[in-house]
């Protein structure tokens, strides 16, 4: 084998591994790694027949997104859920982007519209396709560029700061694929509000969608 065959052998090789940040994220949605549970390195490399390097960029990848926790000089452990907090965090997002539907409905143009129905369209896309992570991703495109059209960008970043402030609420949520196709649903009504200048309709569906009611 010559060295490009070897590089497209490895490369290929390399594809059909299994992320080991999904294998962790998949195994604690699914209860396997239980909220509370310490992640020692040495027994997820193990698990996962993979590498300290890689268990340890795994872990740091969930960290950001909130579902693993890490303790300065004891390790990680899976995100504890604390309920009361969660709620008032929902509450509070209720609050800020309830108050800007008008906004957002005045400044949407057709294009910001189109961009719109394309994000939505790519979280339907990957309903079916691809991964919780990719899912995750997709779900903060989508909203973000949503509440970007208030013409607000501290409003933004406010309200990013404070989902940070449990573990990550969408992917601990889609725990069935009818909250995830839900979901997606909500999106596109939510695209078909703001082109149909529906504010009530649009209030509506936010504090839904927030409360995943």
């Amino acid at each position: 084998m010559n060295p490009l065959e070897a590089e497209a052998t490895a490369h290929t090789q390399e594809q059909q591994t299994p992320d080991v940040t999904e294998l962790i994220l998949q195994d604690i949605l699914a209860g396997r790694l239980p909220p509370g549970t310490w992640l020692k390195q040495i027994d997820l490399e193990r698990r996962y027949n993979c590498t300290r390097p890689e268990v340890r960029r795994a872990l740091d990848r969930l960290v950001q997104k909130r579902l693993v926790e890490h303790v300065p000089n004891r390790g990680y452990h899976v995100h504890e859920q604390d309920g009361r907090r969660a709620q008032e965090v929902s509450d509070i997002r209720v609050i800020l982007e309830v108050a800007v539907c008008d906004r957002i409905i005045a400044n949407a143009s057709a294009a910001d519209i189109a961009n719109l129905r394309v994000l939505a369209s790519r979280f339907d896309d990957l309903v079916l396709n691809g991964t919780t992570l990719e899912l995750y991703e997709a779900n903060l495109a989508f909203h973000r560029h949503l509440l970007a059209l208030a013409g607000n960008q501290e409003l933004v970043e406010l309200i990013t700061e404070i989902r940070q402030r449990t573990s990550s609420a969408p992917v601990s949520q889609w725990r069935t694929r009818a909250r995830i196709e839900q979901s997606g649903r909500e999106h596109q009504q939510m695209v078909d509000a703001i082109e149909g200048r529906d504010v009530d309709r649009l209030t509506e569906l936010t504090r839904r969608h927030i409360l995943q009611a």
